[in-house]
């Protein structure tokens, strides 16, 4: 019988990887992860987590305007880039840190440096061999910009934390939820921003009245929308960064961001050595369980470009451990659905949606039946913000379910959650009638909704 120096060995330390490796570890299997940078991935250093951070920054501008409706009077604090990137790293520190001692107390042993396979049970890393019974990728993703002349003089959303100095003009390429989110970040935090996107409208695939509000509610921030727009050419001058449009038009900013897609992060690894098969955008092609065409191999996350969100990569985590290892006691086995999961856009106002979008819902469903409501809420009636919020539900007609869930406001995500729970579960539109608001709050609107929009 085969011997090996673990059970598992784990290529890339993210949400997903680390998941893997720790509850491994903790159903009693040897693991090794390796890992060439800090702790975490994407999310903790250059994602979720600081770009969360800095949009809480961005909105304390407005709030200081918005509180002298409220009684209080006073000057407009000055904001500091470098306290906010300051104090930002430190915690980002904090938690690479905690994910050192996660994996450190569940027993896995953490290897620095970069690995690649070298066949289906055996891994390198800085010339060291070590054998594994499974090996998981999960590597990720990163940034990819196209080649347009003076991409040289570009950054990336990874670069966009410790910028300096702070863009006072700031031009943003593309319209997915990372442009839109730095958009409304540094909007807020002062920059003169435009963005810039090549089809007609923000956030392809979420429902069509969430794009055409959320765009309307930027532009009132102050950000000038440019759709249907593209780069030509990138030059630098003395005084920034000259950049062309197709059609003639031209702007000079300080600071140009490409965030225009993301690609997974599978060369240099080995794969093609062992054969793991890619598919045509490049990324690693898994079946239901995760495994890769070499059935020692698995891989999640985004480095399988399916959902790019992190629970959903900690979710798949969890359904290779119970495969490999066994659930915990007393467990079933988990797997992964990829209905129904909620996800939130930090624009300025935020974005919430659980379930399928309009169009999406008349395609798979048939007759769906649309509620929306489009207010002012209550805080802004003393703010003096001209901010509104957008609230959608879509009801299949056949079983009364709920199955599309759509929010544009204040705390989008934080409200949504919860209503996902119920989505998951199956609640119709008699049960969101039948629950009582909590009033009085915007997220009550959802339960209260009777009148129909009509087709």
């Amino acid at each position: 019988m085969q011997t090996f120096d673990f059970d598992l060995f784990v290529i890339g330390g993210g949400s997903g990887g680390v998941r893997a490796a720790r509850m491994s570890a903790q159903r009693g299997a040897r693991v090794a992860l390796a890992e060439f940078a800090a702790m975490g991935g994407t999310c903790v250093n250059v994602g979720c987590i600081p770009k969360k951070l800095y949009s809480y920054a961005a909105h304390y501008g407005d709030s200081f305007e918005e509180s002298h409706g409220f009684g209080w009077v006073g000057e407009k604090p000055v904001f500091d880039w470098d306290l906010l990137k300051a104090n930002r790293a430190r915690e980002i520190a904090r938690l690479n840190g905690i994910y050192v001692q996660l994996l450190d107390t569940a027993g896995v042993k953490i290897i620095k440096g970069w690995a690649r396979l070298l066949d289906e049970h055996t891994v390198e890393v800085d010339d060291k061999k070590f054998t594994a019974k499974y090996i998981l990728i999960s590597t990720g993703g990163t940034a990819t910009v196209p080649a347009v002349p003076g991409r040289e003089h570009v950054v990336t959303s990874d670069h966009m934390f410790d910028l300096k100095p702070f863009p006072k003009r700031l031009l943003v390429v593309g319209g997915g939820y990372i442009a839109s989110e730095f958009a409304s970040i540094f909007n807020g935090l002062g920059s003169e921003v435009t963005q810039v996107h090549r089809r007609d409208m923000l956030l392809t695939g979420f429902d069509d009245d969430v794009r055409r509000f959320i765009a309307a509610e930027m532009s009132k921030t102050g950000i000038k929308l440019q759709l249907g727009a593209e780069v030509a050419a990138i030059k630098k001058t003395d005084s920034g960064l000259q950049v062309e449009l197709k059609g003639g038009t031209s702007l000079e900013v300080d600071t140009v961001l490409y965030a225009t897609g993301r690609v997974a992060n599978a060369n240099g690894i080995g794969l093609e050595t062992v054969g793991v098969a890619l598919n045509a955008a490049g990324a690693v092609q898994v079946n239901d369980q995760y495994q890769t065409s070499v059935p020692s191999i698995y891989a999640l996350g985004d480095v399988t470009a399916r959902l790019q969100l992190t629970p959903v990569a900690t979710g798949e985590a969890m359904v290779v451990v119970d495969q490999l290892f066994g659930p915990a006691a007393g467990k079933k086995p988990r797997n992964m659905s990829y209905e129904f999961v909620p996800t939130a856009v930090f624009t300025h106002p935020n974005i919430g949606t659980v379930g399928y979008s309009e169009a999406d819902a008349r395609k798979k469903f048939g007759k769906v039946t649309v509620f929306r409501a489009d207010f002012k809420a209550l805080k802004h009636t003393l703010s003096g913000s001209t901010e509104r919020t957008l609230m959608k539900l879509l009801v299949e007609d056949a079983t009364d379910r709920v199955v599309g869930l759509h929010m544009v406001g204040p705390d989008a995500g934080e409200v949504v959650q919860g209503f996902a729970v119920a989505m998951k579960a199956g609640a119709t539109k008699a049960v969101f009638d039948s629950t009582i608001g909590i009033h009085p709050t915007v997220a009550e609107e959802f339960v209260t909704m009777r009148d129909p929009v009509k087709d």
